[in-house]
């Protein structure tokens, strides 16, 4: 038995080709200044062909592996977030596990939508606690342009293409907070991929942002739950879906002292690939330091939420 969890290490990857407002003006009526006024987003990643849900999750997955002086090898268990994975069966862990190398490991998927992230991270931390797992790989990898209509200017604005990984080991001091989550089941349909024929994304925008912003008492749950304060957090990460909803819920939430992940400006909506593209982020521009505490929480298709205060590796 092990007294607590961290994360080791954080690991991303991002499409090469980028895809801006004016290049979507060229397809349906909309324009840069429509896009950026209703969501913040400038630009967007968006996947080639050779560019897989498991490629890019095993790319990241490679990279957190040397964040954390790992090898596969170390690896016990694989858990890969996804909403876009490339089959239903097989999932995409078992895929990623054995493309990186970590031969032993157990793989299982989670499919939470864009809280999907920190579901599995809550679970990975669990795992390692319980002494089930030394080491759990946690990858959030997406390919949401394979279900985007492109002729539908409301959707095709806000999604995109990328992958995150994070890899969690044990600590003497518990450095993953305890997660805070929830759901409102009873609207399916505002955010759907339909199925049976009909494999394009479709969502209620101003069904959604009503929702979202009705989370403010989830996140300082959360805060509670891991024993800080909003002032004491040295960094928010939400779900990057829109700039608007996570300016709202940041502010409900009163993290004066905080830097905000802003990572959808430039990449877009990468459901649960977001969160840890947009940690990744500030850690890489030195905005956060080894052992600040960040609030995390994704939130979205379901409805389905989730969340923790992490402290940085």
């Amino acid at each position: 038995m092990t007294t607590g969890a961290r994360v080791l290490g954080f690991g991303t990857y991002r499409p090469v080709r980028v895809v801006t407002n004016d290049d979507l003006a060229q397809r349906v009526e909309t324009s840069d200044e429509w896009i950026r006024t209703r969501t913040g987003i400038a630009t967007r990643r968006i996947a080639d062909s050779d560019e897989t849900t498991v490629m890019m999750g095993a790319a990241a997955a490679e990279k957190a592996l040397a964040a954390a002086g790992l090898t596969a090898a170390d690896i016990d268990l694989v858990i890969a977030a996804s909403c876009t994975s490339p089959s239903q069966i097989p999932g995409a862990s078992p895929q990623i596990a054995h493309r990186i190398g970590a031969l032993s490991a157990g793989a299982l998927d989670i499919n939470a939508g864009c809280a999907g992230f920190c579901y599995s991270l809550s679970q990975a931390a669990d795992t390692v606690r319980s002494g089930s797992a030394r080491h759990v790989l946690v990858v959030a990898t997406e390919r949401l342009s394979d279900y985007v209509d492109w002729d539908d200017r409301t959707t095709c604005i806000l999604l995109a293409d990328g992958a995150g990984a994070a890899v969690v080991g044990p600590s003497e001091v518990d450095e993953i907070g305890p997660a805070v989550w929830g759901h409102d089941g009873s609207r399916p349909d505002v955010i759907r991929v339909p199925g049976y024929g009909d494999n394009l994304f479709r969502m209620e925008g101003q069904a959604v942002f009503r929702w979202a912003i009705t989370l403010v008492p989830a996140l300082k749950k959360i805060c509670e739950r891991a024993g800080v304060t909003p002032d004491e957090l040295a960094g928010v990460v939400p779900h990057q879906a829109n700039l608007r909803i996570i300016e709202a819920l940041v502010n409900g939430l009163g993290a004066t002292n905080a830097v905000i992940a802003r990572d959808v400006v430039d990449a877009g909506n990468t459901s649960a690939a977001s969160i840890p593209l947009g940690l990744a982020r500030l850690l890489d521009a030195g905005e956060l330091r080894r052992g600040d505490p960040v609030l995390l929480f994704g939130f979205g298709a379901g409805l389905t939420y989730c969340g923790q205060v992490i402290r940085c590796p």
